[in-house]
Parts: structure tokens; sequence; C-alpha cells
């Protein structure tokens, strides 16, 4: 045993001692992006000199010209895009809404048309109401012939107890997202769905629909939460209700577009690839600060920051800019794709596409050993309010890597308001704290740099 303990001594003596060295280079990351981030001001420039950029727009086009600038401006070794054919879904002119009972009167709603959908038509779609609180009871009135020839008003609350404010996103969604279609199926003429929001207010939130090719594509909008809650009130009170609406919306063809990436180049295991990002589309009501711009910009930060400090990652670590993550997810395919063209082995990969507010933890979706791995570190990020390091989704970018082996991760910071703006004319430059985004950026670059200095 005496023999023994010398040894014994060394290996903790060595273990704390590394530790120590990870906390402080922990630190000098963080130092470094909370004084001198370039983050918030590029977040500025894609918002108020781009503006919205869904795929296939000219916008879309300028913010790969301008991410690519700033990539170079951060210092990546290599920069370059990876080309790829979008959606090209344009919304066509202002919607058009209101709610009618046997009056001349008009209720006006706050309303928006969803992504993908097609129009009504120059002359408007108008027919009576009937309200889906579930998809058993859309089923039950379909086959009983109560849908045909109606208007479906899917209104499927978000579920105020659920504190992870996703999971409610994730559970009403599919109301959205499948919605249409299953209205369709029972010969419904359009849908209005409530808007996929957290709070009460006047703004509808758009999204993607995803139409079954089995069924007609009927035109489908969004009605703010206000004015859902008062068309269920309506409906409620049996009033004689008609709607009108009006859409212009339309599916053109394909376009072609890019997925943006710098690197640096790891200097002792370079094929080994550490992927970092968000996606550079976002929806065309607002400015896409929160969804996703403040990924986009963390995922560039990370590079100018290693690159300040001198820091040479002993793995690749490479920021993908991904395109069409909103409406369609091609980006996130060319780049998975081209992975297992090129044989590429990926070891880690991590997205932002939860918002620029504060960092509380990381979504884990590995292998058990591999986490055991990473949660190792759980104590460095301490100091900087992040404890949550449980299992979980990463991002639907990133996610398509496990087909190649990447363990995957996702950025989870706080999400009580991300829902009050998310896909909604308030998503805007405004609605992000600089202090949270490059907070958010720090400890990103800190998990980044601790894979590529020890694996998993």
């Amino acid at each position: 045993m005496r023999t023994l303990l010398p040894i014994i001594l060394l290996l903790l003596n060595t273990g704390i001692f590394a530790q120590h060295n990870d906390s402080l280079r922990v630190k000098q990351i963080t130092d470094e992006v909370m004084r001198n981030a370039t983050a918030y001001d590029n977040l500025n420039f894609l918002c108020k000199k781009i503006g919205a950029r869904l795929s296939g727009s000219p916008q879309a086009q300028k913010a790969v010209e301008a991410t690519a600038a700033m990539l170079r401006q951060a210092g990546a070794d290599t920069v370059y895009l990876q080309p790829c054919m979008v959606p090209h879904w344009v919304r066509g002119e202002k919607e058009q809404g209101y709610i009618q009972w046997g009056s001349p009167e008009k209720f006006n709603l706050h309303l928006c048309a969803l992504g993908n959908t097609s129009g009504t038509g120059s002359k408007g779609v108008r027919s009576t109401i009937v309200e889906i609180s579930n998809f058993a009871q859309l089923d039950s009135l379909g086959k009983a012939g109560y849908i045909r020839g109606k208007i479906v008003f899917f209104n499927f609350p978000m579920n105020p107890t659920y504190i992870e404010s996703f999971r409610a996103y994730g559970e009403s969604g599919s109301s959205r997202t499948r919605g249409p279609s299953r209205a369709a199926k029972y010969g419904a003429v359009a849908a209005m769905v409530r808007s996929l929001a957290s709070n009460p207010d006047d703004y509808p939130h758009t999204g993607t629909v995803v139409y079954n090719d089995s069924f007609p594509k009927i035109p489908a909008v969004a009605i703010s939460t206000n004015d859902a809650r008062w068309l269920s009130n309506q409906i409620a009170q049996k009033k004689p209700l008609t709607a009108f609406l009006r859409t212009t919306s339309a599916m053109l063809p394909d376009a072609p577009s890019f997925n943006v990436v710098g690197e640096i180049r790891g200097s002792e295991k370079p094929g080994e690839i550490i992927t970092v990002g968000g996606h550079l589309d976002s929806w065309d009501l607002a400015e896409g600060a929160q969804d996703d711009g403040a990924g986009v910009v963390q995922s560039i930060e990370i590079i100018r920051a290693l690159k300040a400090l001198g820091i040479r990652p002993k793995r690749t670590i490479r920021a993908v800019l991904f395109m069409n993550e909103e409406n369609g997810g091609k980006g996130a395919a060319k780049y998975l794709e081209l992975a297992k063209a090129n044989g590429e082995q990926h070891l880690f990969a991590l997205e932002s596409d939860a918002g620029g507010f504060s960092p509380r933890g990381f979504s884990l979706d590995m292998k058990d050993t591999q986490r055991s791995s990473l949660l190792r570190w759980k104590p460095l990020f301490y100091p900087y309010g992040v404890y949550d390091f449980d299992r979980g989704g990463s991002g639907s970018d990133v996610g398509p890597l496990k087909e190649v082996g990447a363990a995957l991760a996702g950025l989870r910071p706080d999400s009580q308001r991300y829902f009050d703006i998310h896909h909604a004319a308030t998503d805007t430059f405004e609605s992000v704290s600089r202090r949270e985004l490059h907070l958010g950026s720090a400890v990103m670059a800190a998990l980044v740099w601790l894979v590529s200095e020890y694996g998993l």
C-alpha cells in the first residue's frame, strides 16, 4: 500500500491540476467573449441591413455573402460555400380575413399565411367554421361529414403548465404542421390555426405546413392568440359565424442557395470534426433575430474568440450556417450528404436554435459513455449559470449527423419568452440582449474547446 500511495497522490494531483487549468482556460475564453465579442454587432447587421431571410429570397443570398465575410473577418482558416437547392415559397399580397355573424359588421382577424401553403386565389374563401380542439374530435366530425366544405379552426393552445416551453410547442405544433392536410382529408376548404405562442397578443405566428400529397393542398393561416380566444368564445355562444380568408401565397420552383462554412483546422487530429452552427434562413415576417440570427452569430463568435486568443484546437472546429431549416431542411440534408461522400469523421455537433437568451445548459443526444465523459466538465460551467446537462434533442440541422456517428448537443437557453416572438413580427434585433447573446457564445465556445481538447 505504501508503494501505491505516491502513485495515487500523483494521479489525484494531476487530475486536480488539469481541472484547474481547464477552469482557467474556460474563464479566459469567457472573458474574451464578454469583453470583445462581435456577435451583437454582426446580428445588428444581419437584422437591420439585410432583414428577413426566407429561403430562395434575394435577402437570403445577401446573408450568405455577408456571413461568409464575417467568418473571414473572424479569422477562420478556410471559408467556403456548400451549394444546395431550397424551396422557394412566397407570401404574396397582404393577407385578409374576417369573421361575420348575421350582420354587416366584421371582426377583422390578425392573421398570416402559414409557410409553404397554397393561396386561396384572388376571390378568397368564405364558409362556416368548425372548431377543433384535438385530432380525435377532427376524425369523429370528419367521418360524420361535418367537416366537408367548412373552414376548420384548430384551437390547440400551448399547455401553460409545461415549464419547459419547447415541450408545449412540440405538443401543440401538430395542429400547424399536420392539421391542414388532416382537415383536407375530410373535405375542408381552408384551415385556421391558433398561433403557437405562449402568451396572449395580437401577433400571428407563421411556421411551416407539411402537406400530405394524398389530399388537396388547402390554404392555411395562423390567427393571433387573442383572436383565437375571441373566436372560441363566439363559437361557444352558438352564433352563426362565417369566415372569409384571402391569401395569394405560392410555391415557386426550387432555388439555388448555400450553407456557409468556416473552419479552424485541428493541430493534432484534423480529421475529427466538431460542428457548431445555427440556421441562416428566417421567416419573412420579421428580422429573424432570435430565430436564428442569434445562433448564426454565436457560431461565428466561437471562431473569432479562439483565433483572438491564439488557441489552436486539437480537432477541426467547423462553424456551419445552415440554409433552409425553416421550411425544408435542405441545408442540413446537403451537409450530411457531403459528410458521407467525403468520408468525414464527425465527432461532435452543437446547435444553437433556441434563441439568444441566457444560457442554462445543453441538451445531450449521445451514447451514455459519451455523456458521462462530457458530464465531468459540468462543474466548470456553474460559475456562468449553466447547470442543465440533460438528455434531449440537439437541433434539426445537426440532428442528421447522428447517421455518421456524431455525438449531438443543443444550447439550452432560458425559454420562457422565446415563444412570445417565435415566427412573429416581433422577432427583431431589439428583442436580443447583448449580454445574454454573448454569454451564450462564451459557454458554447468553452464546450467546443473542451471537446476539441479531450474528445469524448
